[in-house]
């Protein structure tokens, strides 16, 4: 079974079990993450590969990181995840990434991801749950920060922090590749 099978069955188990705990129904859930019904019943009966805005729509609908979401195995208080565990969701031909390094639940969802823009690329991303922070850090290049239709220039070595509730994008305009971390705290489901 390939990694990809397995990621789809994880989620499959963990949406299913999320949205049990949470008492939602399908429609219920669909509502609250702006996903079609037909959509979560593809996803739980492991019939897709959702795209990775889908599946933080649905974890953020849920209360729960992208990390819990694809993976329900979670033991001892200390979680070492190895290199060739962090999960990639996001791809493009040019070189553009990003991968799921960590994420935990305290008191809400907490991830960190690392990524790498190549030249002339962008990420768009809808608005997270009130209360949603994001924090980077710029390790290679610049970073041109979009929050809410302003620019904002991160450099390598400098960090930024905002609040993720509103439409924001991470874009390469530099000529050499960007390089960050970066940490997204979600208020928990109430």
């Amino acid at each position: 079974m390939s990694d990809l099978d397995l990621l789809t069955q994880s989620l499959a188990r963990t949406v299913k079990h999320w949205r049990s705990v949470r008492g939602f129904t399908l429609d219920v859930l669909a509502a609250r993450a702006g996903v079609s019904r037909g959509m979560l019943i593809q996803i739980e009966q492991a019939r897709t590969n959702p795209s990775l805005g889908t599946v933080v729509k649905i974890g953020d609908a849920l209360g729960v990181s992208v990390t819990t979401l694809l993976d329900y195995e979670q033991g001892s208080t200390v979680r070492v995840v190895p290199a060739d565990r962090a999960v990639r969701l996001w791809s493009t031909d040019a070189g553009s990434y990003n991968r799921l390094l960590a994420g935990t639940e305290a008191p809400g969802p907490l991830e960190m991801w690392d990524w790498r823009l190549m030249p002339g690329e962008s990420s768009p991303s809808d608005p997270h749950p009130a209360g949603t922070v994001e924090l980077v850090h710029v390790t290679a290049g610049e970073l041109t920060l979009t929050v809410d239709g302003v620019d904002h220039r991160v450099p390598a070595g400098a960090s930024a922090t905002f609040e993720a509730d509103t439409p924001h994008t991470y874009g390469n305009q530099g000529d050499v590749p960007t390089e960050m971390v970066m940490a997204v705290s979600v208020p928990p489901v109430r």
